[in-house]
């Protein structure tokens, strides 16, 4: 925690922090004078002669140090918001910022679900930890310290009493601790749980309403639930011991005191009974203000073993290490230009998943040119995403080298190699705002020149069917793009990747909603409108790749075939075997 705060906060906050010790100081220096006043009145009253008049001024000064102390409250209260909101702050930012960096792998590791929760539950819990915590961690010492020195030495029966008092206490909040702590521990990993479960089934809507899995879900639901329930009951039947401890502790004291004292001041002689009585009343106010102090680290007692949890959660996605790391050769400032333009190779390239076993990619080397056509087909499950997925460095190579104008992308910035490449992924994602604004996304929101989002959608056969939307290419676009069919977020994904007007183009399967003609339309429209850009088309049909200028037969990660359709169709058994499975004999015959 100590290290969350430290690396987190601004000189700012950190002043802010500073404002709130001053006044807290000067809070429990005003609520230490008041039972000194309470004596005096004490005193005064039962003292004949006593002027109303020093009753009153006694009393007056009373209500200042209520009033002074009401008011630097909310003087903490309001520095210790502004710095707990600007912790917050900063903390969403660098988290944000720091899965922004996260390859592939570092998600995979973590869970979507679990990476949203550390950004918003997580660091919801140390925000509540730093407002509450300024005003009680710091003022709880302060004020038990400085009531245990007031009272220290007036009276060893009395201070007996409170030091029984707070031993049975403190071994009262130890005790909950020791039970409590692990419970809430185990919360946060349970909020992650719960919010896989809520998303999956959000997610999958369709699939689960199509199957009339509801049910099904609803019980996974439900088991996820009730196990957070029980975790969260169990952490919180043990913390409800606190307020009833506390309430008893703080009760016996009082009884205590006045037990003892009641003795005392029958021993006592008469002349000194009034002086003990007026002792008593003050001792009393002070030991009652020592177990006020433990009774406001008790709130965050409740609190921290979460916070803490959270901390550790926070800590854990910042020191993660990225394992994609930008290269420093070639960056978007760079003064150096690579000598070839547009080209890809593939040089004894090998790559397997982290944990992940085998390798899915085997020793495959091949180039492509500027402006070829490089189809990748192959069963499912054959490495042809993974393959593509190596270009655009969404994960690294294991072996061999992945070059991009002649370079290892690994000598490139991300920004720098991504600048080069529009990349359609394999499941069409749209985000929420507007036809036009999804086009030109790859402009990193920034407006596109007249007439490119215009001519992107013309080339993915996307003009006619945005046309009829209202609004045309302002027509609302709903969150995954819920408002427009499969084939049309497909198409305007692949919009998205031609209007940045690349020097290579990666299709990885977006074709596959498309129907034979808009996929034909499609390819001959990119054919005229990006000669001179280096294609990519992942596709499980033949008639979406038979034209390219070279084809990759990929099985179990290998490549069993290089070459063109009509090269393959005499060489490659695997291309061989899915032709006959797609193509009729006439077809076969004249290729």
């Amino acid at each position: 925690m100590w290290k969350i705060l430290k690396n987190n906060m601004s000189g700012t906050q950190k002043r802010y922090a500073a404002v709130c010790v001053i006044f807290i100081v000067f809070q429990v220096w005003l609520d230490l004078r008041l039972p000194g006043y309470m004596s005096a009145i004490t005193t005064l009253v039962e003292t004949e002669g006593s002027a109303v008049s020093d009753i009153v001024r006694h009393g007056i000064y009373m209500i200042i140090c209520a009033l002074g102390s009401m008011g630097t409250s909310m003087i903490v209260g309001f520095f210790a918001a502004r710095v707990a909101s600007g912790v917050a702050k900063t903390l969403r930012e660098k988290v944000y910022d720091r899965i922004l960096d996260f390859s592939m792998e570092e998600i995979n590791h973590f869970s979507t679900a679990s990476l949203i929760n550390r950004n918003t539950n997580d660091i919801t819990q140390i925000q509540n930890l730093v407002a509450m915590g300024l005003q009680a961690i710091v003022k709880a010492p302060i004020l038990a310290v400085w009531a245990i020195l007031k009272i220290a030495g007036k009276n060893w029966q009395w201070t007996t009493a409170t030091g029984i008092a707070v031993i049975v206490l403190v071994i009262m909040l130890a005790f909950i601790l020791r039970y409590a702590m692990p419970r809430f521990q185990k919360m946060q990993d349970l909020t992650d749980k719960l919010n896989r479960v809520t998303r999956e089934q959000l997610t999958g809507i369709r699939v689960v309403r199509a199957y009339n899995a509801e049910d099904y879900q609803e019980k996974k639901f439900s088991d996820a639930n009730d196990e957070i329930t029980e975790n969260n009951l169990a952490a919180h039947r043990v913390m409800a011991l606190m307020g009833p401890g506390m309430t008893l502790i703080s009760s016996g004291l009082t009884l205590s005191v006045y037990w003892a004292g009641t003795f005392i001041i029958a021993a006592a002689g008469a002349g000194s009974r009034l002086s003990i009585f007026s002792d008593m009343v003050v001792f009393s106010n002070y030991a009652m203000m020592v177990i006020m102090a433990f009774m406001m680290l008790n709130m965050i007692l409740i609190i921290l073993p979460r916070a803490q949890v959270s901390a550790n959660r926070i800590l854990e996605v910042l020191e993660t290490k990225a394992r994609i790391k930008d290269g420093i050769r070639i960056t978007r400032n760079t003064s150096e230009k690579p000598v070839e333009k547009g080209t890809v190779e593939f040089r004894n390239v090998s790559f397997r998943y982290p944990d992940g076993g085998d390798d899915v990619i085997k020793d495959i080397s091949f180039k492509a040119n500027q402006g070829e056509t490089i189809a990748i087909i192959g069963a499912t499950s054959s490495g042809k995403s993974t393959l593509i997925s190596l270009i655009p460095r969404l994960y690294d190579a294991t072996e061999g080298q992945v070059l991009v104008d002649g370079i290892d992308v690994k000598e490139y910035s991300q920004e720098a190699l991504r600048d080069r490449i529009g990349y359609a992924a394999q499941q069409a994602i749209l985000f929420s705002g507007t036809v036009k604004s999804n086009i030109g996304y790859g402009n990193n929101g920034n407006e596109m020149q007249e007439g490119i989002v215009e001519e992107a959608a013309a080339v993915s056969q996307s003009t006619e069917f945005i046309m009829k939307k209202e609004g045309a290419f302002e027509a609302h676009v709903a969150q995954n793009g819920t408002n427009f069919s499969g084939g049309q977020r497909q198409r305007l994904s692949i919009a998205r990747a031609v209007a940045r007007k690349p020097e290579i183009l990666v299709f990885d399967d977006s074709f596959s909603a498309l129907d034979y003609k808009t996929d034909k339309a499609v390819r001959s429209a990119l054919k005229k409108e990006a000669e001179n850009t280096t294609l990519f088309i992942v596709a499980q049909r033949i008639g979406t790749i038979k034209d390219a200028d070279k084809i990759i037969v990929l099985e179990h990660g290998r490549a069993v075939g290089i070459g063109t359709h009509s090269e393959l169709l005499k060489t490659c058994s695997v291309y061989q075997e899915i032709a006959r499975s797609q193509l009729t004999r006439e077809e076969l015959e004249s290729a």
